[in-house]
């Protein structure tokens, strides 16, 4: 605890002493040093140096305890070359949503968090950032999009004509233990279609984020997709005699299979009341990777087979069929999930999930709405950068500015500011130098925001109406009129 040491402060000072004792007195506060510079401020509104006033300043113990300079635990900073990574990866999401036709949306990042907490039993339960706000409504940072994006489908109603296909770029916020490219604030890119029943909606999707990969540089040979349905699994809990109600309790803890133990997955399964034989039976099916050995065990009359059958097809009419692969073992945590899931992997095994989706046909009466089919995926921003690192991918992007405009004398200074505006007005960066500088600086500064010009505003030239224009890849150097220059 610091104590505040007051010198020499007569019993006129008024003012200040009520202010002193409050400060002293009350123990929350106790903790605090007060700043010179109120103290100082105050003292010269009680008359300070005046006869018969305060004498003497007061003396205030300004040892500050330093704020920590890091963001909170899980969260990041953004500096610029953070910054242009971060934008050349949104541009990138926003390009291939584009391509395929989908629109832009976007939500509060504060929701209600009945929104996220409705479907009983969800993992994400325990991961929201929730609190009272200060009209006692309970609310939350969204930890995901798809359940705003039901709550704006709900809204507009059949104001809106079907099929939907929206695409988001958001923060999200999950409480959660952070590994290498999972972070408790993260960015995520989703496309969703709304209105359309058939698998080709899944197919366009996977097709969409393959494009992605290609476009910054991922193959096949680096990352591929998991495929699989949701109702492989509620065929295999009904033919070993498993409650329907445990479906979603089961899919969680499915979920975990690459991330736990298999014996903690099996004591899970046990936690629910499935027998052991019916675990056993459940995880040897769930095991396998080959379609055609599921229709063995499942028979091809399931909607389930019919389903990822078709998903192959289209796969190979889209182009990417060496990009997926059947695992009957995916079905994504999210108790929302109706039909096909898929994920997208790593092929070395280094890194978590870097995407996943699938159909969720069932989810708007959840929220009191009718049923729309649905499906959609979640990209985060996170996994991506860890794997261009991995693969040495990232790009290299410098700050890029087309023109440095300098005054070659102090009186000048307003005459380069016209010169920067005249430029700005028809479309080009300007870095304006705001202050004297010797010309080496200007060149070094030039060099470091890889500008492609130099317009240097001297006296002699200006008072013709001219400029000094210094192309920096070449040294080429001319004088150009202020109307003239482009």
């Amino acid at each position: 605890m610091r104590a505040i040491h007051i010198v020499k402060t007569p019993l006129s000072s008024s003012f200040i002493r009520p202010i002193l004792l409050d400060f002293v007195s009350c123990s929350p506060l106790r903790q605090f040093s007060i700043p010179r510079r109120l103290i100082c401020a105050a003292t010269k509104a009680n008359g300070g140096g005046r006869s018969g006033s305060i004498v003497a300043p007061l003396v205030v113990n300004e040892d500050f305890q330093k704020i920590d300079v890091n963001p909170p635990k899980g969260t990041r900073d953004f500096p610029p070359e953070d910054m242009r990574l971060r934008n050349w990866l949104f541009n990138h999401f926003k390009e291939v949503s584009r391509l395929f036709g989908y629109e832009e949306v976007d939500f509060p990042v504060l929701e209600t968090e009945a929104l996220f907490i409705r479907k009983a039993g969800e993992e994400i339960r325990d991961q929201l950032y929730c609190f009272e706000d200060r009209g006692n409504r309970r609310v939350a940072l969204r930890p995901e999009l798809t359940p705003s994006l039901a709550r704006l489908v709900i809204q507009k109603g059949k104001s809106v004509s079907l099929p939907l296909k929206w695409f988001a770029v958001g923060q999200c916020w999950r409480y959660e233990r952070m590994t290498r490219g999972r972070r408790r604030e993260h960015y995520q890119w989703n496309m969703d279609i709304i209105g359309v029943p058939e698998v080709t909606a899944e197919a366009e999707l996977i097709s969409s984020i393959v494009t992605f990969f290609k476009r910054i540089g991922i193959t096949a040979s680096d990352v591929g997709f998991k495929v699989s349905s949701r109702k492989v699994l509620q065929e295999l809990l009904k033919k070993y005699g498993v409650p329907e109600d445990l479906f979603g309790r089961v899919c969680i803890i499915i979920d975990k299979i690459e991330k736990i133990p298999i014996d903690e997955i099996k004591k899970e399964l046990g936690f629910t009341g499935i027998s052991d034989d019916a675990i056993e039976q459940l995880l040897q099916v769930l095991s396998v990777k080959s379609l055609d050995d599921l229709e063995d065990i499942l028979g091809g009359a399931g909607e389930a087979i019919a389903d990822l059958k078709q998903l192959f097809s289209l796969a190979e009419k889209f182009g990417y069929s060496e990009w997926i692969q059947f695992d009957a073992s995916v079905v994504r945590g999210l108790a929302y999930y109706t039909g096909i899931v898929f994920e997208g992997f790593d092929r070395k095994g280094k890194l978590r999930a870097i995407c996943g989706g699938g159909r969720y046909d069932r989810l708007l009466s959840t929220y009191g709405g009718d049923d729309i089919p649905a499906c959609g995926f979640g990209f985060g921003d996170a996994v991506i950068v860890e794997l261009l690192k991995e693969k040495d991918l990232l790009p290299e992007l410098g700050q890029e500015v087309e023109n440095i405009v300098c005054a070659l004398d102090k009186d000048l200074q307003g005459a380069a500011a016209t010169v920067a505006t005249t430029l700005r007005d028809k479309g080009q960066t300007v870095d304006l130098v705001l202050e004297s500088k010797p010309l080496k600086w200007v060149f070094k500064r030039a060099a470091r925001v890889n500008a492609r010009r130099l317009v240097l505003v001297g006296k002699t030239e200006w008072e013709d109406g001219s400029v000094s224009v210094k192309v920096l890849s070449s040294g080429e150097q001319f004088q150009v009129k202020l109307n003239d220059l482009e």
